[in-house]
């Protein structure tokens, strides 16, 4: 079973927004990998190549967005589950993540994984003391569901969901008890409320996500990400840019 994360930053800036002295989508980057989703895909506007060095020695492949005027929300949203589905064969669901959304735990990543494994048909949306969150999880049975969504305005990734609830995609709201899925990059990490932990896991297994890594030499030089240009298919990471 492969879950993706699919990190949505509308402009550069988002994407390196301050995140406790990091650029915010290296972070979540980091984020996503403990947490055991693959692939990784950033969809970004990089005009100066910033955002790829944000990245460079993690796994995530950097997508460039749909152009405008058609790329509204949910077109970036489909955008990155088409590379991730381009990047790693059999792609099961997408973790949907607002890059604003820096503070979500690797387990809180874990959790919503596992809950997916024993419930694979339902879009699973994390909370916090009651409070709806991010990142959601929308299996790919269900991402065709994106294009009945209006596209002739800018809903927001809170409404898209919602309209996918409303519009038929069996939706089920789960507790991780993570401070990080409701609260953004305007509350500072040191203020966020107490982190409750996920609950027991769901379905017992051995971790290996990063295993690769602690092969490579120390002073091994970082790769930068693998690119994504709009209108062509992924680049496979292990051929020659």
């Amino acid at each position: 079973m492969t879950v993706a994360a699919v990190i949505l930053a509308a402009s550069p800036e988002s994407a390196l927004a301050d995140a406790a002295g990091q650029p915010v989508v290296r972070r979540l980057a980091d984020a996503a990998w403990a947490g055991g989703a693959l692939p990784i895909v950033v969809v970004s506007f990089d005009p100066e190549g910033a955002v790829a060095a944000a990245l460079a020695g993690t796994s995530a492949t950097l997508a460039e967005p749909v152009p405008k005027p058609d790329g509204v929300p949910v077109a970036q949203i489909s955008r990155g589950i088409e590379v991730a589905r381009n990047v790693v064969s059999g792609v099961a669901a997408a973790l949907v993540w607002p890059a604003r959304m820096g503070w979500v735990g690797p387990e809180t990543v874990t959790s919503l994984i596992e809950a997916h494994g024993l419930d694979r048909g339902s879009m699973l949306r994390p909370a916090f003391d009651g409070e709806l969150g991010w990142p959601v999880l929308l299996p790919v049975t269900h991402a065709g569901a994106l294009d009945a969504v209006t596209r002739d305005s800018l809903r927001m990734p809170d409404e898209i969901i919602d309209d996918l609830a409303a519009g038929g995609v069996p939706s089920r709201t789960i507790d991780l008890g993570d401070p990080g899925v409701t609260h953004d990059l305007s509350i500072p990490f040191a203020e966020l409320p107490t982190y409750d932990g996920p609950p027991e896991p769901t379905a017992a297994h051995a971790h290996e996500w990063g295993a690769p890594l602690a092969d490579l030499p120390e002073d091994a030089p970082l790769a930068g990400p693998a690119l994504a240009p709009y209108g062509r298919a992924a680049q496979d990471p292990d051929q020659p840019r």
